[in-house]
């Protein structure tokens, strides 16, 4: 099982490891730590590099599989051998990109849950750009211009981001945990990551984010659009 260490420090750019599995074919390994993010919930994956016994390996991909995070190698250097040690470091030009938008993100979950009641029926993001599905019946161009108002208030009001780890059954007593219309969070997981945008937005998620909403930087909705009756997109820029 990989330790998954961007869950308690998004900021680690980093770390050393040992290889506990390498597939020659895939190109790919397993570290029994990692501060890479291999994607999931909307936000991509991290990349960067592993440098091991002086050869400087491009991690192209990550991705969880299981309890472990797959690391694609990129290059043609031979893979190095399972016990081996490693050390990782983070594109951090990319991740802090996404660290911003996915704080981003749950501002405008936080605001538009909080002003209009909707919950939230999909999302993506990818650098500095996201997109997010509301339960709205109807929706113009005033209501898009206030959302982007109320959204830029709170990163201006510079609320602290905490992030906890809690046992399922403690996490599911906190009302509104879910925003999304469809618990997705499977049965299997006992002990469930919690982002507090505090006096904000409090959700289970898993992703890497920001320490404070002032690090956002300035949100603008660049579209919006109905996806059905009762289904309209909103789609934000980062500057």
């Amino acid at each position: 099982m990989t330790e998954l260490l961007y869950q308690t420090d998004s900021y680690l750019q980093e770390f050393d490891s040992t290889i506990t599995a390498v597939d020659v074919e895939a190109r790919t390994l397993i570290l029994d730590r990692s501060a890479f993010y291999p994607g999931g919930g909307g936000q991509p994956c991290d990349r960067g590099a592993l440098t091991v016994a002086g050869t400087v390996y491009p991690v192209e991909k990550t991705k969880k599989q299981g309890e472990d995070v797959i690391h694609f190698l990129g290059g043609d250097a031979p893979l190095p051998s399972v016990g081996v040690k490693a050390h990782g470091v983070i594109d951090w030009t990319r991740r802090y990109q996404c660290m911003r938008t996915h704080t981003a993100m749950h501002i405008l979950c936080g605001v538009v849950f909080r002003d209009y009641g909707a919950q939230v029926t999909g999302g993506d993001m990818e650098l500095l750009a996201g997109r997010m599905d509301f339960e709205f019946a109807t929706m113009r161009a005033e209501l898009v211009h206030d959302i982007e108002d109320a959204v830029n208030r709170e990163v201006e009001s510079a609320r602290e981001v905490r992030v906890k780890i809690l046992p399922r059954d403690e996490a599911f007593q906190i009302p509104d945990l879910i925003r999304t219309k469809i618990n997705l969070l499977p049965e299997g997981i006992m002990q469930v990551r919690i982002v507090e945008l505090v006096g904000l937005d409090l959700q289970a998620d898993g992703g890497t984010h920001v320490r404070n909403t002032s690090e956002v930087g300035v949100m603008r909705v660049a579209d919006y659009k109905s996806k059905g009756a009762i289904n309209k997109r909103i789609y934000i820029e980062l500057k």
